[in-house]
């Protein structure tokens, strides 16, 4: 059907290959009070606006500075309702070994947005480390930090977007190629 966009079954399968099981997600102990909201279809199925809206909505909250990013990842995709486990699981760019550079840039760019000289900031998160040094750089380290999240989230939902339009002119073109061989071997 030429106005359906849907992925070939090759990167389908490549996703699907990737994607935890449904009921582990629906009995994993943070996600589990969202209750029967899961039971959604779409937060499972693997569409263009689904897909799309998962990676605007994982690496918004991936760079969040925020703890459980995964909790307001989730609640955001069963309120928009994209896909669940993509979303989810995107949060994941920023972790324990990522987290400090990410979070660094950040900071560095949100002084730079205030033209505010940096200061020279290890970034710790220990209650010791949010109580002193958090509360100096709250202003540039939140702003660059949103700034940050937001050209991330709009450069992954048009990424998505591009890719999975990609994906479908392909599979148009492979299907006419296929036609026009069938028509000339037939006559």
């Amino acid at each position: 059907m030429p106005g359906s966009c849907t992925l070939t079954p090759m990167a389908r399968n490549i996703i699907k290959r990737y994607m935890p099981d449904v009921h582990k997600i629906r009995a994993h102990k943070h996600v589990r009070m969202f209750g029967k909201l899961l039971h959604e279809p779409n937060l499972w199925h693997l569409n263009r606006y689904s897909v799309s809206g998962s990676f605007a909505v994982g690496l918004f909250w991936a760079f969040a500075p925020i703890p459980f990013q995964m909790i307001p990842s989730a609640a955001t995709a069963i309120w928009l309702r994209v896909n669940l486990p993509i979303s989810v699981a995107l949060v994941w760019i920023t972790n324990p070994f990522t987290m400090t550079p990410v979070f660094y840039f950040n900071y560095k760019l949100g002084s730079w947005l205030l033209r505010q000289p940096a200061q020279d900031v290890s970034f710790e998160f220990t209650l010791d480390w949010v109580t002193q040094q958090l509360v100096a750089i709250w202003q540039p380290f939140f702003l660059g930090s949103f700034v940050v999240a937001g050209l991330a989230s709009a450069a992954g939902y048009w990424a998505m977007r591009g890719f999975w339009r990609l994906q479908t002119v392909r599979q148009w073109e492979r299907r006419k190629h296929v036609r026009e061989r069938r028509q000339t071997g037939r006559r």
